[in-house]
């Protein structure tokens, strides 16, 4: 039997600096889809997928998102003096439970590698999850409960994948497929960075999840720096991949890239329409500008 998937790690130091001047002052993970903050969505899949402990590996001007999972004494009392109830029992829902929570600094940014290798020491011995705030996604039941369920089956490590346009494989990190292994996964035989269409092994890209062993930390201990000047996790993953099986996981489900504009709108329109609060208002007020 494989080991539970009890902690996750959320790399939150980035500067988002394809939103400033929204960003001057805010993190880029609080902004909000609607009304619940990026970070609160990746939070939810995770507690979904059954994972018990959240580390965040943080960065300078980030200290909003600590108090984002923390009680906010004045604001409840407030409610509960206004009648609030609804309101209260919200953020009472998304609390999460004491000594569930981590934080850690990327004191310096040297990329999603060293993100990851920064908590090393909240990790231990043990299988883990990393999600990607910035990643958006939509699918019933969530992106790393999917997941799960092939790491359950099989073990190794999994990443979630998602086909995209054939002519867009130069914006990805995309996979060769395997030997298929049942349902959704399949083997991963190669990881290539943004290749050019023609040379791409397939139109598969890694889509901001993953379940990873801690034998990864040992490999980005000594990750030399890659594309960017930066610690790249695709390539530690790529030297794991010569020890262990690392399994693809087809996501049932859309992923909205958040970290930039267009898919930051996209998931705001694609979420609003999926509301039963909302999305009977909001319909018309859509198509109102689409016709314009």
């Amino acid at each position: 039997m494989n080991p539970k998937i009890r902690k996750a790690v959320f790399p939150v130091a980035g500067l988002g600096t394809r939103f400033l001047p929204a960003t001057k002052a805010m993190p880029k993970e609080m902004l909000t889809v609607v009304d619940r903050p990026l970070i609160q969505y990746a939070v939810d899949e995770a507690r979904e997928a059954g994972i018990e402990h959240l580390i965040f590996v943080t960065g300078r001007n980030k200290a909003v998102i600590e108090d984002h999972f923390d009680v906010q004494y004045e604001l409840e009392a407030t409610l509960s003096g206004r009648g609030k109830q609804e309101a209260l029992d919200l953020l009472t829902k998304d609390l999460p439970k004491p000594g569930s929570t981590s934080f850690t600094r990327q004191q310096v940014p040297l990329g999603l590698g060293h993100a990851v290798w920064c908590a090393r020491e909240m990790i231990g011995n043990e299988p883990f999850a990393v999600l990607l705030p910035d990643m958006l996604m939509k699918g019933q039941p969530g992106c790393l409960k999917q997941m799960v369920k092939v790491y359950e089956e099989w073990g190794g490590n999994v990443l979630a994948v998602e086909e995209c346009d054939p002519s867009q494989t130069h914006q990805y990190g995309i996979v060769g497929i395997g030997a298929e292994v049942g349902g959704p996964a399949f083997r991963i035989n190669a990881m290539v960075e943004k290749p050019k269409p023609e040379v791409a092994p397939s139109n598969l890209y890694i889509n901001g999840r993953y379940i990873l062993q801690p034998q990864i930390f040992d490999l980005l201990s000594k990750q030399e720096k890659g594309a960017g000047n930066e610690i790249q996790l695709t390539d530690a993953m790529l030297r794991l991949m010569d020890r262990q099986y690392i399994y693809g996981c087809r996501f049932d489900g859309e992923t909205y890239d958040c970290g930039n504009k267009v898919g930051f709108l996209a998931a705001n329109v694609a979420f609003a329409l999926d509301r039963p609060d909302i999305a009977d208002e909001f319909r018309p007020e859509l198509e109102k500008l689409l016709a314009r």
